[in-house]
């Protein structure tokens, strides 16, 4: 049986993504986005990296076995909050001279949309944001018959009226409603050449008085499809404005008015635009009680447009189709994250929960997946003669014929803290057994054979989450105990609900990266 998903159950998606966010009932969602993969080149090891990556980053791969791979290459983490997250929908910036689809309810599959030709109205261009971040939906594009898929618009709307308007001296026919303006705030956040936010809130002190002025069924405005011929007004005239003229259906209250201009029909304006009309039709024509003072005339016709339930502006997010949704990370300077690496790969991940917890959710603002250890020399020295490079294979003797093995992620000469990551395809490494165990705080060796200097071992003496350096204190954003601090989440828990592959990208000191996720339902 043919069937469908409806692109309202697509806005109900979206809207109980965005929910979940503060939580549903007495659950407590914890959401964060995640920057993972360093060393995506890296082919040593099975499941991991690829030597093409770079210039062709590869499809994610959605399984439990990828779900797993996913968290090995997981690197930090950055909590997403409520105003974190916002409904978008595409960007259309008013442009002098485009020709814009203006809204219909009537858009599918065998009745699309001139200008683009889709099949739906949300895949129209029938809404623009001008120059200062106004929104506006297009009621009428200036259609008729001469230009039945619309004209050119010239003026750019730029109001903030609750009733439609036209722009400038409205010679381009258009009329337009103006809807919401974007925030500041939520420019900087959720605004990107292809997107722009919805209000988190319609109808709420900013909103509420175009929500408030929305009628259900209210005609907005109406095309004059055929201009007929031979119409003549009581008395003979061929030029004139008929008044008063009835819109029919199924709603009420509604009237129009029509110009007759050399015996055709040259404009219909609605002047009433009454309520609860979801069919709507005009009779016009001599010998018909609604037009008593046309007294000859044929051929003309028009098609009322009928508004969204609710009428204009009465719901945003069914008006615009906001069925997807932005996720916004801002990852700047804090002691969780690395720098002078790469990553290569973006996500988020729902409840991911606290080390050795299968249960306990994190609830911090960032937190770490990478193991830490602090080194110092044997013997004389200091840790800044040593360097162990990005990505290096590190490894460390954990017992009788047992060896710890491990990249380098980050490694700091002054304090002397080496991160490191442990994918699980590590155990695809014969020469240490195949097998992967953890590193441990022992004043052992951490061997690298790239290292450049000595190779320093476990300061098993240091315990704690800071280390003093001449007068400066600095935040390791770990706790330590004999040296050696584990990660903070628990590898394998936790939904990952996005995955996203890239070019490697290199942090800096200097550089914060703004995360712009967008989610489609």
């Amino acid at each position: 049986m043919p069937a469908i998903i409806t692109d309202q159950f697509r806005i109900l998606n979206a809207e109980t993504f965005v929910q979940s966010f503060t939580g549903i009932g007495t659950t407590t969602n914890y959401y964060y986005t995640f920057l993972a993969h360093p060393n995506p080149s890296n082919t040593n090891i099975e499941n991991y990296g690829s030597s093409t990556w770079s210039s062709d980053p590869p499809e994610p791969k959605d399984s439990f076995q990828q779900e797993n791979l996913y968290f090995d290459s997981m690197l930090f983490l950055k909590r997403v909050y409520f105003n974190d997250v916002s409904k978008i929908i595409p960007r259309y910036n008013w442009q002098s001279g485009v020709t814009y689809d203006m809204y219909r309810n009537n858009y599918d599959i065998n009745n699309s949309a001139p200008q683009t030709n889709s099949k739906t109205l949300y895949d129209s261009r029938y809404y623009v944001v001008n120059s200062e971040y106004k929104v506006y939906i297009c009621i009428n594009n200036g259609a008729n018959p001469e230009y039945p898929e619309g004209q050119k618009s010239i003026s750019e709307p730029n109001f903030v009226d609750v009733n439609p308007q036209q722009a400038g001296d409205g010679s381009d026919g258009y009329l337009w409603k103006y809807l919401y303006t974007i925030s500041p705030s939520d420019i900087i956040k959720f605004s990107t050449e292809n997107y722009i936010p919805v209000p988190r809130y319609w109808g709420d002190p900013i909103t509420e008085n175009i929500k408030n002025s929305a009628v259900s069924g209210k005609i907005e405005t109406a095309i004059v499809k055929n201009r007929g011929s031979g119409y003549t007004i009581s008395g003979g005239v061929f030029t004139g404005t008929v008044s008063n003229i009835p819109i029919l259906g199924d709603g009420f209250g509604g009237f129009a008015s029509v110009t007759i201009s050399g015996g055709e029909i040259d404009t219909i304006q609605i002047t009433n635009g009454g309520t609860g009309y979801t069919r709507a039709f005009i009779n016009f024509g001599p010998g018909l009680e609604e037009t008593p003072t046309i007294t000859s005339g044929s051929g003309g016709q028009f098609e009322i447009i009928i508004p969204p339930k609710g009428g204009h502006g009465f719901d945003i997010y069914r008006e615009l189709g906001s069925y997807r949704v932005m996720v916004y990370s801002k990852y700047e300077s804090e002691s969780d994250y690395i720098i002078g690496n790469n990553f290569s790969r973006v996500g988020i991940i729902k409840n991911p929960t606290l080390y050795g917890s299968e249960e306990q959710p994190i609830n911090t603002s960032t937190a770490t997946n990478l193991g830490a250890l602090k080194l110092k020399p044997v013997g004389a020295g200091n840790t800044s003669d040593t360097f162990y490079p990005n990505n290096a294979l590190i490894t460390q003797s954990v017992g009788v014929g047992s060896t710890a093995v491990g990249y380098v992620a980050s490694w700091d000469q002054n304090t002397g803290i080496l991160k490191y990551y442990q994918p699980v395809g590590l155990t695809t490494l014969s020469a240490y057994g195949n097998r992967l165990f953890n590193f441990v705080g022992s004043a052992s060796i951490i061997n690298c054979s790239t290292v450049e200097g000595q190779s320093l071992i476990v300061d098993t003496s240091f315990s704690g989450n800071t280390i003093q350096i001449g007068g400066r204190i600095i935040n390791l954003g770990q706790t330590f105990s004999s040296g050696i601090s584990n990660p903070e989440i628990q590898k394998y828990f936790g939904e990952i609900i996005y995955v996203d592959n890239r070019a490697p990208i290199t942090r800096s000191s200097s550089q914060k990266e703004e995360v712009k996720i967008v989610v489609e339902f």
